[in-house]
């Protein structure tokens, strides 16, 4: 989460559960199984954010929920999508081994279902500007990522880089849309040519949209449409071979950056 959100939790012990010795495969079990107990709200988050704390009889962590009842409605998603598109970002991210997106899972809680992801505790002395402006490779793999799930809202501040190097990214909700909404603070790289590695993650991606899980998982999330459209782009990465240029339709940076 970024600074600015965690600083907002009045009255809460964010330190929390801790999550050492978990590794993803075990977060998702604890999210998916674990007990949710709100501890407090986000309130700078645009819609309901709650910090909680998700625990069984063997493991314990701090989680962020976002119920769907919380969702506000946008103009241009459909209303009560959002927390399953973040569940459909983590599983892109997943499957392209980048560990880029937090442990995420879809399930019930206190107000209904939602998003419940690991919390992620950023190194409180990165600088997110220069950062964000950087070559960091794990920046570039998440501009490759973003691309893939057309992602209309990468701030600054949705950037959590750890203090040994690893960068995690949040906030997917407004992401898989079958228009073009690529808004990005990551342009850095557009129109360089995409980097072996990356080429190799998007013929994965494209075999298993197409035919594999990854596609069986993205169409319980999202509608056909959207499934569609994201192998689309994946192939078209993939037939350009370069990093995407921002639109010309739609404005390429978000509001605020951060």
């Amino acid at each position: 989460m970024t600074a600015e959100d965690e600083a907002s939790i009045g009255g809460v012990d964010r330190a929390g559960p801790d999550r050492t010795g978990l590794d993803d495969a075990a977060a998702m079990r604890l999210l998916r199984e674990g007990t949710l107990e709100v501890a407090g709200r986000l309130v700078e988050a645009t819609n309901m954010t709650l910090y909680c704390s998700v625990a069984t009889g063997e493991h314990a962590a701090a989680c962020v929920y976002k119920p769907v009842r919380g969702e506000r409605p946008l103009w241009d998603f459909p209303d009560g999508t959002l927390a399953a598109r973040e569940v459909a970002a983590y599983e892109v991210a997943a499957a392209t081994g980048w560990r880029i997106v937090p442990p995420t899972v879809l399930r019930d809680g206190p107000f209904g279902p939602g998003m419940v992801q690991l919390w992620i505790d950023a190194d409180p002395d990165a600088d997110l500007m220069t950062l964000m402006r950087s070559r960091n490779p794990a920046l570039r793999r998440m501009a490759v990522f973003d691309a893939v799930v057309n992602n209309a809202d990468r701030k600054g501040g949705h950037l959590l880089p750890l203090p040994d190097g690893h960068v995690y990214g949040v906030d997917h909700g407004v992401c898989f849309s079958v228009d073009d909404k690529l808004r990005t603070v990551l342009w850095q790289w557009r129109g360089r040519t995409l980097p072996r590695e990356a080429v190799n993650v998007l013929e994965r991606l494209e075999r298993e949209i197409e035919r594999g899980r990854l596609g069986r998982r993205l169409r319980e999330l999202l509608t056909q449409a959207e499934v569609e459209a994201t192998w689309e782009r994946v192939k078209r990465l993939l037939a350009t071979g370069v990093h995407p240029h921002p639109s010309d339709d739609w404005p390429a940076i978000p509001w605020p950056p951060i």
